[in-house]
């Protein structure tokens, strides 16, 4: 634990696996208190007794949430605010990906899909705003994706979902600049996660969680004078 990250708190949802655990690992590995996110209880407590066996110089919670449903955002944000009043880092983490055409996809994806990859994002970043203004300096992650800068035959409502996301990225970077609070789009390539679980492809041919992870941590470490706004990554060889 490293004297700056002493006492400071992140936030992660989607936690329990894929980027959002790598991600949990990493923060919790550099010193912060991590506080995640997730829909399935057995899985929650799991990780946070595999993080705090892991790092038990610092301490991580949970609060079980679907945070594609409102009042479930807002359920969650007060178990957040229960644990202390300032929130260091918020990693807007929680989404899903449901492959389809506009055309032929079923009545309702593009709800559930902006319901869950932008609506959680929005809300909760609404609800712990505050707590992130008094940790005087915070910092606001949202996981977009590459599909947030190029639509794809098979993308359909999820590239549109994330097209968005990065638009509430924008907006929020624009309003926070001058508040001392950085705001950040992740856009990843192929990343092993449950999205390309059972994909038959070489082991090395997409990035690993742990890439993506160690580039939020990149962006943790700049000055307070430098914002990374939005940062690429893709596998070695290129989108699939």
């Amino acid at each position: 634990m490293s004297l700056s990250t002493a006492n400071k708190r992140a936030v992660v949802t989607g936690a329990t696996k894929g980027l959002g655990l790598a991600i949990a690992h990493q923060l919790a590995q550099a010193g912060y208190d991590v506080f995640i996110g997730g829909r399935n209880m057995g899985e929650l407590e799991a990780t946070v007794a595999l993080l705090n066996s892991v790092y038990p110089e610092t301490k991580t919670s949970f609060a079980q949430a679907d945070l594609s449903k409102k009042k479930e955002v807002f359920s969650f944000a007060q178990a957040v605010l229960a644990g202390g009043s300032t929130v260091n880092v918020l990693v807007n983490n929680a989404g899903t990906y449901l492959p389809g055409d506009v055309s032929t996809e079923e009545e309702g994806r593009l709800e559930k899909l902006i319901e869950t990859n932008l609506y959680s994002a929005y809300h909760l970043t609404r609800h712990l705003l505050p707590a992130i203004q008094q940790s005087q300096g915070g910092h606001i992650f949202n996981m977009c994706s590459i599909a947030s800068l190029s639509a794809y035959p098979g993308g359909g409502s999820y590239s549109i979902s994330k097209f968005a996301l990065l638009g509430f990225n924008k907006a929020l970077r624009a309003e926070l600049q001058d508040q001392g609070i950085k705001v950040t789009a992740i856009l990843p390539g192929a990343t092993w996660s449950d999205s390309w679980k059972g994909v038959d492809l070489p082991y090395d041919r997409l990035m690993q969680a742990d890439d993506v992870a160690k580039a939020v941590m990149a962006c943790l470490q700049l000055s307070p004078a430098a914002c990374m706004e939005e940062m690429i990554l893709r596998p070695q060889q290129g989108d699939l």
